[in-house]
């Protein structure tokens, strides 16, 4: 949870604000009315303070000098104010505020908590820029910064695809049109033979007056354009619509690759992203261990509970294999049945890990809504590092090793060695 600090002089628009935070299950605010009672606050709570929400005038500091007193702390701070005046505004942004926000609407305060989110994912969120101008590399990197952004940069085309080389989890790259060596259009032709839209941003930047080097960015491959000087505003706009665009499409993406009742991932999945981890072990030599495992007699716990029941087990199973097993990629097959995939792991490694969660499960107790009762349940499991022509028929091995788990008494684990 972020905690922050709003410091607001009227009791209306503290109401509000107060209200507004209530509704924010991932923000905690601490308040205040003036700048002398936010540094008692901010004293109090200085290692737990993420964002200043400050108001410009103040009964103690009415010429906005609350925003020196914040930047000067290095807290982002965002300026939520009644007032406009431009030239207020742009000395503000000059200065370093993450943004300038109108005291016009409901929606003007949304926007403010936003905005904080905005900026606590931004943390985790890498940006390359290639640009070979230093003050316009530097000027950039400034913007990108106080958004709270990683920033990395290059002088050229060249340095650029070696940076996304090293950085593969890059997320937007900012690239200027004209640089020696490789130019932004090559260098995103290059990109665009191996990486998707969806998987990289590209934001061409130019000087040049031509009004045709915005659509052949665009055309070339890029997500958007700016044209060069540009306004703060403009450039965190943009930056902040084409991120969430990218995370949309990988909500969609994570949710088509997600069982709709555990949450874990689906079978489609399973075999997308554990083929490609079964096909690198074979190539270097490496062990790579499979489990499949079940509920032990899920069809009676249907029968006797009900249908509603069995699922409640299913995600109980889910969130136990998502806190055991957080490191590694496990599937929901169908109905009560999973499986996991173990890449250097060897057998004895994998059948540890394995009994550690079916012990973790035999020892929880469920409860049930409707009976005075709790519901114990076990989980039987087949693990193999036996390697075959396919990840599919290493798993077809695992599924036999589970039936002799099943015959042998079920709640057990059984592996290579039970062979």
């Amino acid at each position: 949870m972020k905690k922050i600090l709003i410091v607001e002089d009227s009791s209306t628009v503290t109401k509000i604000l107060r209200h507004l935070v209530n509704q924010q299950p991932d923000i905690e605010a601490y308040f205040a009315g003036s700048l002398a009672e936010s540094e008692e606050v901010y004293q109090a709570h200085k290692d737990e303070i993420f964002v200043a929400i400050v108001d410009l005038n103040l009964p103690d500091a009415p010429n906005g000098e609350s925003v020196d007193h914040f930047l000067a702390k290095k807290i982002p701070v965002i300026v939520l104010t009644a007032n406009y005046k431009e030239e207020t505004r742009s000395a503000l942004l000059d200065k370093g505020i993450v943004d300038y926000v109108i005291k016009e609407s409901r929606y003007s305060y949304n926007y403010v908590f936003k905005l904080v989110r905005r900026l606590d994912k931004n943390q985790h969120i890498k940006v390359l820029i290639a640009e070979d101008s230093r003050p316009t590399r530097a000027f950039i990197r400034l913007l990108l910064q106080k958004h709270l952004y990683q920033v990395l940069e290059a002088n050229n085309g060249l340095e650029a695809l070696d940076v996304l080389k090293d950085n593969p989890d890059v997320k937007l790259l900012i690239t200027d049109y004209h640089m020696p060596e490789m130019d932004g259009f090559a260098l995103v032709k290059a990109i665009r033979q191996n990486v998707d839209k969806s998987d990289l941003i590209i934001i061409g930047l130019s000087g040049e007056g031509e009004s045709s080097l915005s659509a052949k960015f665009i055309k070339n491959g890029a997500n958007d354009f700016l044209q060069k000087p540009f306004f703060h505003e403009e450039f965190h706009c943009r930056i902040m619509h084409n991120i969430e665009s990218l995370e949309l499409i990988e909500q969609i993406q994570d949710a088509a690759n997600r069982d709709y009742l555990t949450n874990l991932h689906n079978r489609r999945y399973f075999f997308s992203k554990g083929g490609a981890q079964y096909q690198l072990a074979v190539k270097n030599g490496s062990p790579i261990a499979v489990a499949i495992f079940d509920v032990d007699k899920f069809k009676k716990i249907n029968d006797t509970y009900g249908h509603k029941i069995g699922d409640d087990v299913l995600r109980f199973l889910a969130e136990e294999i998502q806190h055991n097993l957080l490191h590694f990629l496990v599937a929901r097959m169908g109905g009560e049945q999973f499986c996991a995939i173990f890449p250097n792991l060897k057998n004895e490694q994998a059948v540890t890990l394995m009994d550690r969660l079916r012990s973790v499960i035999s020892n929880t107790s469920i409860p049930i809504d409707h009976e005075d009762q709790d519901l114990d349940i076990t989980i039987s499991v087949g693990v193999t590092n036996y390697v075959h022509d396919s990840l599919e028929q290493q798993i077809n091995y695992a599924s036999e090793l589970l039936f002799r788990a099943k015959d042998a008494g079920r709640n057990i684990v059984i592996g290579d060695d039970d062979d």
